[in-house]
């Protein structure tokens, strides 16, 4: 009878067409059996912990968590903001609107500085956290649509594979890391959020959230988000899963989508084999 891990590590193989000679795992030369089946993304589900009030009007493009408020990132010509939102009753506290020629995307919170991107414009703003006075800008050479940071740099997403680092100050390119999970590169990689140590992606139209090695881009879980904006609040058009906050303090995962009533805390929950 074979042990445990003999059985998954010989089910993997079969799903992916390799063979194993009788002896055991195949090793390849400088690596591990164990080093090959961790490229197989780990799947997660979700439990709901709480559900709070959101804007159905807000079409959201990113926010971030701090200190019991959001800070929100709309898009749409003409309906662009930055927001402060509180988490509690879903009241939107501050609004800076953009002019109406630019679509507001991802935004991330760094030394009290909001930055917000934008789509085609190629050219992101940067705020007071307290005031929201305009403070600054600076361009980058592609589509913006997310953005986070690790304490070093920002990280860019573009709607491709690929990731982009950029110095925080001089706001020039230092890196660039590619999305792939067992199966490829993985595009339309969008709202993005630093969490311990990892990457978390939006992948704009499907109900999933990538979890992603910085350094390699190596996709190590996803995050199966299906049905969690359930019939109950589908009474008025709503628009795809996006937007992912964290708060650090009490470890709680925020996720939300554009148009969507409601804001959802949820735990994500390892799919065993």
């Amino acid at each position: 009878m074979l042990d445990r891990y003999s059985f998954y590590l010989t089910l993997i193989t079969s799903i992916l067409g390799l063979s194993l000679p009788m002896g055991g795992p195949v090793m390849a030369s400088g690596g591990s059996a164990a080093a090959d089946v961790a490229t197989i993304p780990q799947l997660y589900t979700y439990q709901i912990i709480n559900t709070y009030p959101h804007d159905p009007d807000a079409f959201t493009q990113g926010f971030v968590y701090d200190q019991g408020f959001l800070y929100e990132s709309t898009g749409l010509h003409g309906r662009s903001t930055l927001r402060k939102v509180d988490l509690k009753t879903g009241r939107v506290l501050k609004t800076y609107r953009l002019p109406a020629r630019f679509f507001g995307e991802g935004l991330t919170l760094l030394d009290n500085r909001i930055i917000q991107l934008t789509w085609k414009s190629r050219l992101a703003f940067i705020y007071d956290k307290e005031s929201f006075e305009l403070r600054q800008q600076f361009r980058y050479p592609m589509e913006g649509w997310g953005i986070t940071h690790d304490g070093k740099h920002l990280i860019i997403s573009d709607g491709t594979p690929i990731l982009r680092y950029f110095d925080p100050i001089t706001f020039e390119q230092v890196r660039q890391i590619e999305v792939h999970d067992d199966k490829g590169p993985v595009s339309n990689v969008n709202e993005l959020e630093y969490i311990n140590g990892e990457i978390y992606a939006n992948v704009w139209q499907i109900d999933r959230i990538a979890i992603i090695d910085p350094g390699s881009g190596q996709v190590t879980g996803w995050a199966l988000l299906d049905g969690l904006l359930g019939a109950p609040y589908l009474t008025r058009p709503v628009d795809v899963l996006n937007g992912i906050a964290y708060d650090d303090v009490n470890d709680r995962l925020f996720v939300g989508g554009k148009l969507w009533p409601v804001l959802f805390e949820i735990k994500l929950v390892p799919v065993t084999p």
